[in-house]
């Protein structure tokens, strides 16, 4: 799917599961943000974040934005960079400190 998808399928993605490259868990698409403008995705709202990447940074219940941009693939799952999973590398160099 590209990011100038027609308006039926930009609300296919809320609902469904988003994973990095690696395979590893980040969250559950809520919503999507728009640039009404050029009518494109620029943005993906995550729910349902997963607690290994997310819990000493994000509030439980809160959400995270992610760009657009770090969609790899789209299908039965949203596939993203591995950028995400730096988070959990930093909190494990926290820990060791």
């Amino acid at each position: 799917m590209n990011a100038d998808a027609a308006p039926q399928e930009i609300t296919t993605l809320v609902g469904r599961e988003v994973y990095s490259n690696n395979g590893v868990f980040v969250g559950e698409v809520e919503d999507v943000r728009l640039d009404l403008d050029s009518q494109v995705v620029t943005g993906l709202a995550l729910s349902q974040l997963s607690d290994e990447l997310f819990t000493s940074r994000i509030e439980p219940g809160k959400g995270v934005m992610i760009p657009y941009r770090w969609v790899r693939a789209v299908g039965d799952v949203i596939l993203i960079n591995d950028t995400i999973e730096r988070l959990k590398d930093e909190n494990s160099e926290e820990a060791a400190a």
